[in-house]
């Protein structure tokens, strides 16, 4: 997994990284593939604001999230694409089994 995080109106200091970076090796869970993570941090006042972008496969899975402070707006971030891609490879899981099952009908009908 490869992690690009960048600030936008914001600094982004070496423990704002490391924060992001231990949060989104819990994503790494899911797919066995590489995939490539784009963060963006971003202060919207009074908000913190953190975006993603993940690309895996051919798709790019977006979410993002607003907070009273930086740490939990990532939180919150890696919350909502720790439920996208879980949607993501269940939906990956069905087209499998749907192609496996019409593979089988076409070979007995």
């Amino acid at each position: 997994m490869r992690i690009e995080i960048y600030g936008q109106q914001l600094d982004v200091t070496p423990a704002l990284r490391e924060y992001v970076e231990t949060k989104f090796t819990r994503l790494q869970r899911h797919f066995e593939q590489p995939f490539e993570v784009r963060a963006q941090l971003g202060l919207d006042k009074p908000d913190h604001r953190a975006e993603a972008n993940i690309i895996c496969a051919g798709r790019t899975l977006h979410a993002d999230a607003a907070a009273p402070d930086m740490y939990s707006a990532i939180d919150l971030l890696v919350d909502k694409l720790d439920r996208l891609l879980l949607k993501h490879k269940g939906k990956q899981v069905d087209q499998s089994r749907r192609a496996e099952s019409l593979s089988r009908v076409g070979e007995t009908g």
